[in-house]
């Protein structure tokens, strides 16, 4: 499936009033938005140790993904996660830079590895879809009615990863700026990873970032509580995001 490459900023949920206001300044006269006093806003310290690690996107032919992404843009392939249990695969690609070192052989390192490579790009798979007979089966932007006859489609995008030290820590700063949650990190089958929807988001458009431990996805730090109060052992199942709704 062919998809756009999507960047979204920021992270925290804006005051509607505060934000309007700041607009009205940094419009021109043409009704264009001026972004420039973004370029000197202060680093903020808890996030110097965060990486932009990866996009998500789903695929209905691996080979043909992975072929195209190794072969046309010159990828590497550093890490494979099989998850029968939940019915898909997940490859990721990207370009190591040298002071990474080669990739390791072992299998169980390699994810480790990968989690500290940054602009990562994981394709999923999902088990069937190559089975199906239309020569693309996800919409290339987020499951909505877009580009539809009005029924919602499979949304190809899947989230933006964002590599950080500790998942829970980080959100609990994010709930503390008031990011809405799509998944905390207790939450769902995969424990210790995270979702947060984006500032432009809403039920219609679920633009989401994936926060994860920089820990290989069998041993994603877990702790008993989370940022929404979700125990570990309570947070219910894995949840198939790419299935029409």
């Amino acid at each position: 499936s062919s998809s756009s490459v999507v960047f979204y900023f920021p992270l925290q949920r804006l005051d509607p009033g505060k934000f309007h206001d700041r607009l009205a300044v940094m419009a021109s006269p043409e009704g264009k938005f001026d972004a420039s006093a973004y370029y000197s806003k202060p680093a903020d310290e808890a996030t110097k140790d965060f990486i932009m690690q990866q996009t998500m996107y789903r695929v209905k032919d691996p080979k043909r993904s992975l072929d195209f992404y190794t072969g046309v843009l010159g990828m590497k392939l550093i890490t494979v996660g099989e998850f029968p249990q939940w019915g898909f695969s997940v490859y990721f690609v990207g370009y190591p830079p040298a002071n990474l070192g080669p990739l390791p052989e072992k299998e169980e390192d390699k994810f480790a590895y990968c989690m500290r490579v940054p602009g990562c790009v994981e394709l999923t798979w999902n088990y069937g879809s190559e089975a199906e007979e239309a020569s693309q089966v996800y919409n290339t932007g987020n499951a909505d009615t877009t580009g539809s006859d009005g029924t919602k489609v499979r949304g190809g995008f899947g989230h933006i990863g964002i590599t950080v030290p500790d998942v829970y820590a980080a959100c609990q700063r994010f709930k503390g700026m008031g990011a809405e949650f799509k998944k905390s990190p207790n939450q769902g089958g995969m424990k210790g990873l995270a979702f947060i929807k984006t500032a432009t988001s809403s039920k219609s458009s679920p633009s989401e970032k994936a926060i994860r431990s920089r820990l290989r996805r069998q041993c994603l730090r877990k702790k008993e509580v989370d940022c929404l109060g979700v125990e570990l052992e309570a947070g219910g199942g894995y949840a198939d995001n790419s299935a029409k709704k």
